[in-house]
């Protein structure tokens, strides 16, 4: 068979949720990316508890729709192992676009927060782009493998980096929640707070409320 795989570049677009409104009483902005499986307007009933007049929240949307078994509910990922390159490449893009339309005001206290895959796509975005933020959230996700210490450097020496995870969670071992603390602490230093608790692999709501 002689195959060949080819690239084109197009224009798309993609959707993406917010929760509440960015007036000048907004205090808090948050970046929050969800997980595998995930469509972003229900991953904002998490983040429905915070004061609805202080807190602004965006919730970008995985480009990669599919049907979950076995109702069929509709799902998205943000990438897989097949041309991550180009994928993550698209991915930055569409945040920037994002960026660009919210315009948010420098003055608010600004929350990255990444949940399960969307730890991956959250923190190679900072990365790329030298995204500061107060406050960085590592929700049950695995952190890129390739990146490193120097890649954060840019960042402000009082932004705060949390990483939470539950202890039942399972997708993970205490193998590699040791890793992941590791490797958490060696890209950020002393500033990371790790925050276990007892549960599977869910969103812990109680932990977001305490965030602000």
């Amino acid at each position: 068979m002689n195959s060949e795989e080819k690239e084109i570049t197009y224009q798309t677009s993609n959707s993406y949720s917010t929760l509440n409104q960015l007036t000048e009483r907004t205090k808090n902005v948050w970046f929050v990316c969800h997980g595998m499986g995930y469509l972003s307007r229900y991953f904002l009933k998490y983040f429905k508890e915070l004061n609805a007049e202080e807190n602004y929240i965006i919730a970008p949307q995985a480009p990669s729709k599919y049907y979950i078994q076995p109702k069929m509910h509709v799902g998205a990922n943000w990438l897989t192992r097949d041309n991550t390159k180009a994928g993550t490449k698209n991915i930055m893009n569409y945040f920037d676009a994002i960026f660009e339309a919210e315009e948010i005001p420098e003055d608010a206290n600004f929350i990255v927060f990444g949940y399960s895959q969307g730890v991956s796509v959250a923190m190679r975005y900072m990365a790329k782009r030298q995204l500061q933020c107060h406050q960085l959230v590592l929700h049950s996700g695995g952190i890129p493998k390739e990146l490193t210490a120097e890649d954060f450097a840019y960042l402000d020496e009082d932004t705060k980096v949390k990483l939470i995870y539950g202890t039942e969670d399972e997708y993970l071992n205490t193998a590699r929640i040791e890793e992941e603390s590791a490797r958490a602490i060696n890209l950020f230093g002393d500033r990371v707070t790790i925050l276990p608790f007892e549960g599977k692999h869910v969103v812990n709501v109680d932990y977001i409320n305490n965030l602000v």
